[in-house]
């Protein structure tokens, strides 16, 4: 059974993302308001019938802020560590809240979620992998680095949001102050361009078919400058800049190898695509 995955918003002014199969989907975080997750879903042909939980990655605005009400509207289970829940500030029934623990997998139907930690600078940080028959799909953002955690999971991953933060060069030129500057790539902070690219070369499974480049910086990034420095190096990867404005295309994801898939139907991507998701 495939997976099938978009990025509804991807930045620092909100994320989500959702991952599904025929019968059921999740959402990872929840930080666009709940009118406009579902205008996203109806424009990428998605029912927000589908979605029977919300996991959370941890407690900064730009990943909850549309929380409370689209769980509370939908009547939908959110997947929140207590830590997360208590520096969130978020009040909700008590029947929506379950916990997770790192490394123990949630079930929602078919679909299997697996949390593992991470370093970043937040209270108690997630990242997540999920799973259907074989095909693992992850959302691996808001990391300072490629600890042994982030290694073992992405390297199992046949799609994965991977966070492609900010050009280092941009970085060091721009106007932030030396803290905030500081903070940022200090390893606990966000993953730079170069750094994802070295995990995505050095790390990738063979089965790895599309890698969403995620969590660009507005101010110390620039998406051309992200998708040209991958699209060097795919390799038979299908190559998608995501959006802070918008939602992606719908993709799906079957877990075969690169060789299988070219022989696999019309309806797959050509190998090396590079896909600009924004305006």
């Amino acid at each position: 059974m495939s997976l099938y995955i978009t990025s509804l918003n991807s930045g620092s002014n909100g994320n989500c993302y959702y991952i599904g199969n025929d019968d059921e989907a999740v959402l990872i975080d929840a930080g666009i308001s709940c009118r406009e997750t579902e205008k996203r879903m109806v424009r990428a042909g998605l029912d927000m019938r589908s979605v029977k939980a919300i996991f959370i990655s941890h407690e900064h605005t730009d990943h909850i802020s549309g929380l409370p009400i689209l769980a509370k509207k939908h009547n939908l289970p959110v997947f929140i560590t207590t830590p997360t829940l208590r520096n969130s500030r978020l009040r909700f029934d008590k029947y929506l809240l379950n916990s997770f623990s790192a490394n123990e997998p949630v079930v929602i139907g078919e679909l299997v979620v697996t949390a593992f930690s991470k370093f970043h600078d937040a209270a108690d940080p997630y990242s997540f992998v999920v799973s259907c028959n074989g095909v693992n799909v992850g959302v691996i953002t808001d990391i300072g680095r490629a600890c042994d955690n982030v290694v073992q999971h992405f390297s199992q991953c046949h799609a994965a949001f991977l966070e492609s933060n900010y050009d280092e060069e941009m970085l060091l030129r721009g106007s932030y102050s030396w803290y905030l500057k500081n903070r940022i790539r200090n390893g606990h902070g966000h993953l730079s361009n170069y750094q994802a690219l070295s995990l995505f070369q050095q790390y990738r499974s063979p089965g790895l078919s599309h890698l969403f480049l995620s969590h660009l910086s507005r101010n110390n990034n620039c998406p051309k400058l992200v998708g040209d420095l991958f699209a060097e190096h795919a390799k038979g990867v299908n190559m998608i800049v995501t959006s802070r404005d918008q939602e992606s295309a719908v993709y799906q994801i079957n877990g075969l190898s690169r060789l299988e898939q070219n022989n696999f139907g019309a309806h797959m991507t050509s190998p090396s695509q590079l896909t600009f998701s924004f305006d």
